[in-house]
């Protein structure tokens, strides 16, 4: 449902997600969105970040070079990490921004992108 008070996106978290597309772009992730949450109501975080890749070793690499960017240019580390055990979907939680790195047959079986349908999304290739 989408609220008419929506939250205010402050400069440090439009800069992280600019960030985090840059190294997505940079270890060649495919269909980068970022789904803008800040307008529906009971969301927990401002974005999620979504792209995938067709390897274990790829969404790895891509998810590692997100934390290493953000780490080095904003001095931000990861709240929270989960999935890197094998690699299928990747969560990385920078709490105003969330990423999601999948194998593409597991994108393509979650569908986040249909179950956040309100969200306005952003298409980065």
């Amino acid at each position: 449902m989408k609220n008419n008070m929506a939250r205010q996106i402050d400069t440090e978290t439009k800069e992280l997600l600019n960030v985090i597309i840059e190294a997505i772009s940079e270890k060649k992730g495919e269909d980068i969105v970022s789904l803008n949450l800040s307008k529906i109501d009971g969301t927990v975080t401002d974005f999620f970040v979504i792209t995938n890749a067709n390897s274990s070793t790829q969404v790895d690499a891509i998810a590692h070079e997100v934390e290493r960017t953000t780490r080095e240019k904003l001095k931000q580390k990861v709240w929270k990490k989960e999935g890197y055990e094998n690699s299928q979907w990747i969560l990385l939680d920078y709490g105003s921004v969330v990423v999601h790195v999948f194998q593409t047959p597991y994108r393509e079986f979650y569908k986040l992108e249909e179950l956040w349908a309100d969200a306005e999304i952003t298409n980065y290739n």
